[in-house]
């Protein structure tokens, strides 16, 4: 069993995740273990630390996420039994992530040229667009 507790907060969409992770790691002294992509623009960002710093933490990017975007949930477990660690994050993240699937693909996995066809003319070969 372990003495940490854990915090969760999930979001819609990436930027309320990432928004919620950086207040809970500048609020409070927690670590930052983790995400998962849950689907349909789904994000879960995991933290750990003292029970009254997980809760400051969640507290607070709970707020940092409703600001953003969607906030979808928040919870804090106390003392999560130890079988909850082998479906918690290893390496900063678990689960589905498109820039992985990229990488595997053989692609860079960031966006940086976006394709734009002309729909009143199917006749014109599709532009490309740099995404500043």
């Amino acid at each position: 069993m372990s003495l940490e507790a854990l915090g969760m907060v999930e979001t819609k969409g990436f930027i309320g995740a990432v928004e919620a992770a950086d207040a809970m790691v500048k609020s409070a002294n927690v670590q930052l273990i983790g995400k998962e992509y849950i689907g349909a623009g789904y994000v879960t960002v995991f933290v750990r630390g003292d029970v009254g710093a997980v809760k400051a933490a969640t507290d607070a990017g709970a707020a940092a996420a409703r600001r953003v975007g969607e906030l979808i949930s928040v919870h804090v477990i106390p003392r999560p039994h130890s079988e909850v660690e082998r479906i918690l994050p290893k390496n900063g993240s678990i689960g589905y992530s498109p820039d992985e699937k990229a990488l595997q693909a053989g692609q860079s996995g960031n966006i940086t040229q976006l394709e734009i066809a002309d729909s009143k003319n199917d006749n014109l070969p599709a532009t490309r667009n740099k995404i500043k």
